[in-house]
């Protein structure tokens, strides 16, 4: 009896840590960016990825916030979750985390063809903070894991091609002011689920545009793809071309096989059908191919070391199983941004699917295998005639709703007008964070704040920072132009915002921490400190609560203070800031360290020594971070401990 494919709710239960409350503090610092190259690399490679990669990559994460409110400690909680199935596959969405495909099971066999992550784990590796592992994920933006990994989708039920269903996520990315939609449909009787994606520029400028499709799949396979050389890169920040599958005499097609975390960008001759393929030592695994637009391949290993050992239990629970990623992009690498003409779009299709081959043998019989039995399975003209079925559906009005994503993207299409068909942003999902924009659009005027809080999020595009500078001059519009300006460059003009503001201002602790980060920046660090330790005694006089909001805001400050103050050796004056934190604060793990590196500056060495004994585990820890090993080199001159090791590549402190 053959199903027919539909789409239906489900709840999954999962142990999950909290995301907690987004950090208030407007992230003015640049960009912490690990994706950087040295420049020497540039001289050998092919001219279009040379300009890719110098062109426009982000340098600020404004104006969306950093979320750094989670923690470690995992309870059930219940997901929404969206399963679209017919008799073959069985695809489970999570829309309200990113749009990722948790699960993606072949019925007929019962395979689990992806990593599956058991637990929710959040994680700094989102551009903005908090990502987890696992399944299928949709970056855009700039590179790097996208900025919505962790928030909700747009998604609704709308028709597909062969006139069945099809579910539609969407969303506005806020980094690059771009709309864009993924359909996913499952034609009756296929091993294969496709996903159409959609990005659209509807600016009358170009935009630099990032795309890249990461699948996690368990790390003990072989991963194939069309391909004799790669680029890679490691933690080392070098991007070299190497041969596939080995080098240095190392098969580094076996994910297990590499020592340390790295990209291996596959060089896929044009022309050559594009894919990329993880089967296990008996064959049976899963392949994703598309339409040539997605032009990249690459597979990511967290490596045979202990640092990577350390991340994936770190990400999961220890015990289940590793895994690393295949991904497919638009460009080469995912240090380049291509650039997306004015009122543009670019779409593309992709497939994924069950694929039986053999994983073992010389490399290009294995590849050519591999690909003979792709072309039998899903052949190269079926994906691209499916591409060409959906596109005339993109602009098809979605039906019913099942999610609802945030409501920036009804924030710009009420400001400009725009006609989006396939992607309606409704007035009805504008809520309490656009509310103070909308005034701002429709009167000239922000309006003040009713109660005392932190400061809401500021817009920073070139259109909200000219109807700033017209809105008459409050302190608290003073502040958001201000951020406004140092987001367009232009630090004197912000800087000078900030003061203006200040001796009216209600609350003065956002307009001084304002200002010691601008200190900071020129190199004032003296300066910085003494603003920095202003605003958290300001910061400290006004606290209403311990709610998740002032916490948020104590621990963010209290963090930054800690720093400034430690930089200059300021010990007292950071011992007595630490002592203001809240109990629940002084205990997280990131403040456990700060306090270790107080200590030490205490000339505490035995007690800072002994918070490391103690055991401590900092939940926000940054991708490529060194900061524990190199405060243990500091303190002795034994072996990082294990449960501290997160070094990702050789010779890292």
């Amino acid at each position: 009896m053959v199903i027919v494919t539909r789409i239906r709710r489900e709840v999954l239960t999962l142990p999950a840590a909290p995301l907690g409350h987004d950090n208030p503090l407007p992230p003015l610092h640049p960009l912490d960016e690990v994706h950087r190259i040295d420049d020497r690399d540039r001289r050998d490679m092919p001219r279009d990825m040379a300009r890719q990669l110098g062109h426009e990559p982000l340098r600020s994460l404004l104006p969306v916030r950093v979320r750094d409110g989670y923690g470690r400690t995992r309870e059930p909680r219940t997901l929404d979750a969206l399963v679209i199935e017919n008799d073959r596959l069985r695809a489970t969405v999570l829309p309200g985390l990113g749009g990722r495909i948790a699960s993606l099971v072949h019925l007929p066999t019962g395979r689990e063809l992806l990593y599956r992550n058991p637990v929710l784990q959040p994680a700094n590796f989102a551009l903005n903070g908090a990502w987890y592992s696992g399944g299928i994920e949709w970056n855009i933006g700039a590179t790097g894991h996208t900025a919505l990994s962790c928030e909700p989708l747009h998604a609704a039920r709308v028709p597909a091609p062969d006139g069945g269903e099809m579910l539609r996520l969407w969303e506005w990315e806020r980094l690059r002011d771009l709309p864009f939609q993924i359909d996913l449909w499952l034609p009756d009787g296929s091993d294969f689920l496709y996903a159409g994606v959609r990005v659209r520029n509807p600016h009358e400028r170009p935009v630099p545009t990032y795309w890249w499709t990461n699948i996690a799949v368990p790390e003990e396979r072989r991963v194939l793809a069309p391909a004799e050389e790669a680029w890679h890169f490691g933690y080392e920040r070098r991007l070299t071309r190497v041969p596939v599958p080995s080098y240095d005499g190392i098969d580094r097609t076996y994910p297990l096989n590499s020592p340390y975390a790295a990209d291996y960008f596959y060089e896929v001759p044009d022309g050559r059908r594009r894919w990329i393929a993880a089967l296990d030592a008996d064959g049976h695994g899963l392949a994703q191919t598309s339409t040539d637009v997605l032009r990249g391949r690459k597979l990511f290993v967290w490596g045979s070391g202990p640092g990577g050992r350390r991340w994936q239990d770190w990400l999961t629970e220890p015990g289940t199983g590793g895994y690393c990623e295949i991904q497919a992009g638009l460009a080469r690498t995912q240090l380049e941004h291509v650039r997306l003409e004015p009122e543009s779009e670019v779409s593309w299709l992709e497939a994924y699917g069950p694929l039986d081959a053999t994983a073992e043998g010389e490399w290009p019989d294995v590849v050519r295998r591999a690909e003979e039995r792709l072309a039998a399975v899903l052949p190269r003209t079926r994906v691209e005639e499916a591409y060409a079925a959906w596109k005339p559906c993109a602009d098809t009005d979605p039906g019913e709703p099942l999610a609802t994503g945030s409501g920036w993207g009804a924030l710009e299409v009420l400001r400009a007008d725009w006609k989006l068909p396939g992607t309606p942003f409704p007035e009805t999902t504008l809520g309490e964070a656009q509310a103070p924009w909308v005034e701002l659009l429709r009167t000239g005027s922000l309006p003040e704040p009713r109660r005392v809080r932190p400061p809401g999020v500021t817009l920073v595009a070139p259109h909200w920072r000219d109807m700033l500078e017209t809105a008459p001059a409050t302190p608290h519009t003073e502040y958001h132009l201000g951020i406004a300006q140092w987001h367009a460059g232009d630090r004197a003009q912000a800087e000078r915002s900030w003061e203006r503001a200040l001796p009216l201002a209600p609350s003065q602790w956002p307009l001084l921490r304002a200002l010691a980060v601008a200190d900071r920046t020129s190199g004032h660090h003296e300066r910085a400190a003494e603003r920095y330790a202003e605003a958290f005694d300001d910061l400290c006089r006004e606290l209403r609560d311990q709610g998740e909001a002032w916490t948020a805001a104590v621990a963010a400050l209290g963090r930054e203070t800690l720093q400034a103050l430690l930089r200059v050796r300021r010990t007292a004056d950071a011992r007595a800031v630490w002592e203001r934190l809240l109990p629940a604060v002084r205990e997280r793990g990131r403040f456990r360290l700060l306090y270790a590196e107080l200590l030490l500056a205490e000339g505490r060495q035995a007690d800072a020594r002994a918070v490391f004994e103690e055991g401590f585990e900092v939940a926000d820890l940054r991708e490529g971070e060194e900061v524990i090993g190199r405060l243990w080199a500091r303190l002795t001159g034994e072996p990082l401990p294990a449960r501290h090791d997160f070094r990702m590549r050789p010779d890292a402190g």
